[in-house]
């Protein structure tokens, strides 16, 4: 089993809370809300898709890729997390 169906429920309540908080810069942005504000709301956003991002990346080098069952699926599993941290950092 996969580290992230093992961990779902808990992956899912991160997801849960930044959706709430990116209704709450919807909600902001209805209703005129300062920039500053706004900002902020941003900024935690950003913040907890980096903390999800980071734990997930995390889980993958220590599964996929440390405790890997032999060198080619060690090596897939680097790939995938190498295309992946590309696309990331664009």
């Amino acid at each position: 089993m996969s580290h992230t169906q093992r961990d779902s429920a808990k992956l899912l309540a991160r997801i849960r809370r930044m959706k709430g908080q990116l209704e709450a810069v919807e909600r902001g942005l209805e209703s005129g809300a300062e920039c500053g504000e706004t900002l902020q709301l941003l900024a935690s956003v950003r913040g907890a898709l980096t903390g999800l991002t980071g734990e997930i990346i995390d889980h993958h080098l220590r599964e996929h890729v440390v405790e890997a069952p032999d060198e080619q699926a060690r090596r897939r599993a680097a790939e995938e997390l190498s295309a992946v941290l590309k696309t990331y950092m664009r």
